[in-house]
């Protein structure tokens, strides 16, 4: 059982501290020849997507852990999501009135340190609530840039252990406006970091989304820095054609990653990509994009577009390479997976030097996380296309919009329904002249209109389109 909590300075949240962060351990642990992915902090969730009156399930490297608050010290806890009783998952519970975490099963319920402090079914004046076997195990959480972490090593070396953040987004914090999303993918948390560092890609896979094949160019990339701790490259012309200028990339082993950009044009702007592993073959993405605009006006815009809406292009996006990436990678692990990249890949340029630099830093480095695990068999199409699972139910932006939209929904069909029945009783009734009846039948109509391309809306957050943008017939100039 472990109590380490880590404050954080910059939550918008009271979090005690616990712990003080002295951070003199490397992510991955001390042996400078071996990284260990238990040994690192993760991003588990948004803050502003989490519940505070319910717990929420979570996996993290193949552990199942439930998220919650604890209102009584004012910070988000972590436990594995195993009741000491019969083992029944925690998540499936509640939060009592105590502000306990109380299990579904038995009514068991534990404090926010793991140790039990009520079993209701034992006699007066029992103790087994004091047993180390009646405690949960906690793991450190810390909240940093919006973003809840938890620990999945040892908890002593937790508060030594830095927390992977993009330090520049705390420097002039009022002055960035961040875009961010979320989506449980279904391929690993590997096969997302080297698709995200591997800019040549977008004119092509995200041609009509983000990207244009008209912009393609010659792409050299260099490794500036590199070591156990990830790698540092840039790319000297930079994207569409160097009129944007250098771009520079880091790696943060072993999930996160961002493109640093800044151009006459837009301001700097960031790509940030932290790839969470969830179990082989499943990961969680957290996407950001902070901008530093020269002008104020395209800053404005971004304030005034909802999240839920930003989530629905930005899940397109996504959507663009998941189907491929997803067999990609049980092509590679047929074909010898990293141990056997240089064969299995034919890399001929500098274009695919970052991700030539990341399979390296797997072979040198990694221990395999999920040692002797091999990659389930493929997801229909249908499946690797879902939102409402991956995203829309646990992102507290898009479900909330979700309900409302079904709600207008089914005002609108109502009042349309009502409108079309009326509509001849006042023609019998009352004398209403040719206009008024046309502008009632012109509602009607406008009525269906909307409910239909409400219904269109609705269903971009349960399903991705099955044919991306860039496949596409080009129109004829």
């Amino acid at each position: 059982m472990s109590n380490s909590i880590l404050k954080s300075e910059d939550s918008p949240l009271a979090v005690t501290s616990q712990t003080q962060v002295t951070e003199d351990i490397p992510a991955g642990g001390i042996d400078p020849d071996c990284f260990d992915w238990h040994e690192v902090w993760y991003p588990v969730h948004y803050i502003e997507d989490l519940d505070k009156s319910q717990p929420t399930r979570f996996t993290l490297l193949e552990q199942d852990i439930v998220l919650w608050w604890d209102n009584k010290e004012q910070m988000w806890r972590a436990f594995v999501d195993r009741c000491p009783h019969r083992l029944a998952p925690l998540s499936e519970g509640r939060i009592n009135e105590a502000g306990l975490l109380e299990c579904p099963y038995h009514g068991w319920a534990f404090s926010g340190t793991g140790k039990c402090d009520r079993i209701p079914q034992q006699e007066e004046g029992g103790k087994a609530e004091v047993s180390q076997r009646a405690c949960v195990t906690s793991l450190p959480t810390t909240v940093r840039q919006g973003l809840l972490f938890v620990y999945a090593g040892s908890s002593e070396n937790a508060a030594k252990t830095k927390v992977p953040i993009v330090d520049i987004l705390d420097e002039e914090k009022d002055a960035w406006i961040c875009l961010n999303t979320f989506r449980d993918l279904p391929y690993d948390a590997l096969t997302l970091m080297e698709n995200v560092l591997d800019s040549s890609h977008i004119p092509y896979t995200h041609h009509g989304t983000v990207g244009n094949r008209a912009n393609v160019s010659t792409v050299e990339l260099e490794i500036v820095e590199s070591g156990k701790w990830g790698f540092k490259g840039t790319w000297a012309a930079g994207p569409r054609k160097g009129t944007l200028g250098k771009q520079d990339t880091i790696f943060i082993a072993p999930g996160l990653m961002w493109h640093d950009l800044t151009s006459k044009q837009f301001g700097r702007t960031l790509t940030v990509v932290y790839a969470t592993p969830i179990r082989k073959g499943e990961c969680r993405l957290f996407a950001r994009f902070p901008f530093k605009f020269n002008s104020k006006l395209p800053g404005l815009f971004l304030k005034l577009t909802p999240r839920w809406y930003s989530h629905i292009g930005q899940n397109s996006v996504l959507e663009d390479d998941q189907i491929f990436l997803h067999h990609q990678e049980r092509y590679l692990e047929q074909r010898g997976g990293s141990a056997n990249f240089t064969k299995a890949f034919y890399l001929p340029t500098k274009a695919d030097m970052f991700v030539f630099q990341l399979r390296s830093w797997v072979n040198q480095y990694s221990i395999d996380p999920f040692s002797g695990r091999t990659l389930p068999p493929p997801l229909p199409k249908e499946a690797l296309l879902d939102r409402y699972h991956s995203h829309t139910k646990k992102c507290a932006s898009c479900s909330t919009a979700l309900i409302n939209l079904q709600r207008l929904q089914l005002g609108i069909a109502a009042v349309t329904a009502l409108a079309w029945v009326l509509l001849p009783l006042l023609t019998l009734i009352y004398e209403v002249d040719t206009i008024a009846i046309s502008f009632a039948i012109l509602a009607v109509i406008s009525g269906a209109g909307i409910w239909f391309g409400l219904g269109k809306l609705e269903r971009r957050f349960y399903q991705g389109r099955s044919v991306p943008p860039r496949n596409f017939p080009e129109k004829i100039q």
